[in-house]
């Protein structure tokens, strides 16, 4: 059999340097499970008034930008501070989302560039990327205020117990017919409490049961939810601020787990989450920032949709499940570097189980900077072949830029680097990852 050769894009000098030590770093536990449309907005003819939020910027608060640790070369993240080129895409894409008609291929190009912050801009990309926006903005006001409205008929549904349901309906129907208000407070009285909604009921149709049953998944939210990025300001401490947003998180998992009981809650989706309510809560325009929750909600659910089936544990063996999908990153790694596939899957033994089950269920949130995560999540959203295939291009592009000190390791040594990535330059993560769409190996 003729062994495949490596591309000759990557046999470049980039590829000489000797690699640095990795900077000491702290991996984030993986997780335990065994898979796992608004307001208008105002036309951004120009950048809006900056955010004015009580939260500090997690982005220059408690996050640390990418060193200077490549396997690849030796050039420093760029600077947070705006750059003429910055400054040149969030004109273009302003200039994009202010036009009646938004072209969405010219969108997905620029934003795939990568989308500056500032400006709100990335917030209302995403929507539109995402789907929650029409291209046509005279539908915006409508979409909105209907998927504003319907959240928070969610909320008022089922968020409640089934004492606050029964005595709201309850005081609906006195409302009707005109009762006068008892001295009951709002309590039901005892024979009007059917068998179904008693809280000893164990029947199948009793509000209670599902009740109960659903608090065990209730309390993983709330343990996940106070584990989501602890250092950052914005979604941990004890300011009104972080627990306003940390009772969001909960809020919209919550609903999203009762509303598809075929996934449920699912332990890592606060990761997933909390990128998307990070964006919306500090757009500047007030109105879209107030109903961050809402808009959230909806994008998740698009979101999740294009994984479902990598947290759906009835899918775990089937040929579109979590394993199936790790499957399709070895395969494609094989197809691009056949000796480094080769050195990590049969000479050193590493199953890609072992560090990609993380990396895709919870698409690179716990791998990079949150900062550098939004700039692939730009990339993922922006794919017209959809986020996963887009997704595992990235991946294998990171096996690829460390490909000099995987094959120096061993098993040990390998997994240790994996699981506990090194900081890189994303955006030349990201352009090696194009290059695997656009160089085929023969």
């Amino acid at each position: 059999m003729v062994k495949k050769q490596v591309p000759d894009w990557l046999n470049s000098s980039l590829w000489s340097s000797n690699p640095p030590p990795p900077p000491p770093r702290q991996p984030s536990p993986p997780p335990s499970s065994s898979v796992v449309r608004k307001p208008v907005v105002p036309a951004p003819i120009k950048p809006p008034e900056p955010v004015k939020v009580e939260a500090r910027d997690p982005l220059r608060d408690g996050v640390s930008s990418s060193g200077s640790d490549h396997d690849y070369s030796g050039a420093p993240s760029p600077s947070s501070s705006s750059t003429l080129e910055d400054v040149s895409k969030q004109a273009l894409l302003l200039q994009e989302i202010s036009n009646k008609l938004i072209s969405m291929s010219e969108l997905r190009r620029l934003a795939s560039q990568g989308i500056p912050d500032g400006a709100g801009v990335r917030s209302t990309v995403w929507k539109l990327l995402l789907g929650y926006l029409p291209n046509d903005r005279g539908l915006w006001p409508s979409e909105l205020a209907k998927k504003r409205s319907q959240y928070k008929n969610f909320k008022d549904e089922l968020l409640m117990n089934p004492s606050e349901i029964a005595r709201k309906k309850d005081n609906s129907i006195s409302v009707d017919h005109d009762e006068p208000r008892t001295e009951s407070k709002g309590l039901l009285s005892r024979s009007k409490i059917t068998q179904d909604e008693h809280p000893l009921s164990l029947g199948t149709t009793s509000a209670w049961n599902k009740f109960f049953q659903d608090t065990e998944i209730i309390e993983q939210i709330d343990r996940d939810v106070m584990r989501t990025h602890p250092d950052l300001h914005f979604f941990s401490g004890d300011t009104p601020f972080a627990k306003s947003n940390q009772e969001a998180l909960r809020s919209i998992l919550i609903i999203f787990a009762k509303l598809n009981p075929g996934i449920r809650y699912v332990q890592g989706m606060n990761e997933v989450l909390a990128p998307l309510f990070y964006v919306f809560r500090n757009d500047p325009i007030e109105e879209n920032a107030s109903n961050a929750e809402a808009d959230t909600f909806f994008c998740f659910v698009e979101l999740i949709s294009g994984f479902r089936d990598n947290f759906c544990q009835q899918l775990d063996n089937s040929v579109v499940g979590i394993r199936s999908t790790i499957t399709k990153l070895s395969q494609l790694l094989k197809e691009h570097d056949e000796e480094l596939w080769r050195h990590l899957e049969v000479t050193t033994k590493v199953n890609p189980q072992f560090y990609a089950f993380r990396w895709i269920t919870l698409l690179l949130t716990q791998e990079f900077t949150f900062a550098d995560s939004l700039h692939i999540w730009d990339t993922l959203l922006s794919d017209p072949e959809g986020p996963q295939e887009t997704l595992l291009r990235v991946c294998c592009a990171m096996l690829i830029l460390v490909r000099r000190r995987l094959l120096a390791g061993d098993f040990t040594s390998n997994l240790k680097l994996l699981q506990n990535y090194p900081s890189t330059n994303i955006s030349h993560l990201l352009y090696v990852a194009n290059k695997l769409r656009s160089h085929p190996v023969g």
